[in-house]
């Protein structure tokens, strides 16, 4: 391959990262503050909490899964507290780090990273004396845990997965990802260095496996909630499952004046907290409005 050929495929995947990364995760990218100053202030805002014991109100804990470039602390400064103010036991993990990279995880494979989160459940399951967790999960955060509960015995254990911007169909990041085929440095860089970014990419192995024979597993309710401005996980309909036991909210839908696109709709966006709270607990849904920005 010529040089410049070579250059630009570089340039690419730098590209396809540093989107990801920017979009993403603005918490990490906007403090200077080490992560683990954040995960010491972690359980003093009550999650990850092993002593926690679900409430007879709220009788399952409630495992928050992070999504690509980002970590079990980061991403949950807004919704982790709001749940806990609300009495739900709540958990974060930390899941696909690769070698010698800090701070940012949902890099490795995508299998592999369920296996972490179904040892995760297991621990919170152990700690807490629930049968079952729910499952709430941002971008990536959102759909891996349908190969733990499709693949990897999660079914069970399981009441409902919540997928805030989920990747549940792939991405073709506006595009961005259709010009891999005329760069294949810019495919081979992205397979060795963050395999958690090339499986989300539309058609990939893992999607396709994932996908066939249904988007769902039984015993398990699903709730998707997207925004129709996610730059990120595109086009925004691609996040909607089908199923027997599914519920595809477009924020939008509940008020038209809300403007979060991929990453706020999963770090800050208390509309769609409140959305998060209904699927956790339907029998006590109140309706969302633009007013629950303000509950």
């Amino acid at each position: 391959m010529l040089p410049w050929k070579r250059a630009l495929g570089t340039l690419t995947a730098l590209l396809l990262a540093a989107t990801v990364t920017v979009t993403v995760t603005p918490a990490v990218a906007a403090t200077a503050s080490p992560v683990s100053a954040a995960v010491a202030a972690a359980p003093s805002s009550g999650w990850n909490n092993y002593a926690c014991k679900p409430s007879a109100a709220h009788p399952r804990p409630v495992v928050l899964v992070h999504g690509t470039f980002a970590n079990s602390v980061d991403n949950w400064l807004g919704l982790a507290p709001y749940l806990v103010n609300r009495g739900y036991c709540v958990f974060s993990l930390d899941y696909g780090q690769l070698p010698g990279v800090p701070f940012f995880g949902g890099l490795g494979p995508i299998d592999a990273s369920a296996g972490q989160l179904a040892a995760y459940v297991d621990k919170v399951l152990a700690a807490t004396g629930a049968a079952k967790a729910d499952l709430v999960g941002h971008s990536q955060g959102g759909m891996m845990p349908r190969y733990y509960l499709k693949f990897l015995g999660g079914a069970p254990k399981v009441n409902a997965l919540v997928g805030i911007a989920p990747s549940n169909h792939g991405t073709t990041l506006l595009g961005l990802t259709g010009l891999l085929k005329y760069f294949p440095d810019a495919a081979d860089l992205l397979t060795d260095k963050t395999p958690g970014l090339t499986d989300q990419v539309t058609g990939s192995p893992l999607l396709t496996k994932l996908n066939a024979g249904g988007d769902t597993v039984p015993g398990v309710r699903y709730t998707v909630i997207a925004t129709r401005y996610d730059e990120i996980v595109t086009p925004y309909r691609s996040q909607f499952l089908t199923g027997s036991d599914v519920r595809n909210v477009l924020i939008q839908d509940l008020c038209p004046l809300d403007l979060s696109e991929h990453a706020a709709i999963g770090l800050i966006d208390r509309i769609a907290f409140h959305e998060v709270t209904n699927a956790l607990d339907p029998a006590r849904a109140t309706p969302t409005t633009c007013a629950s920005v303000i509950g």
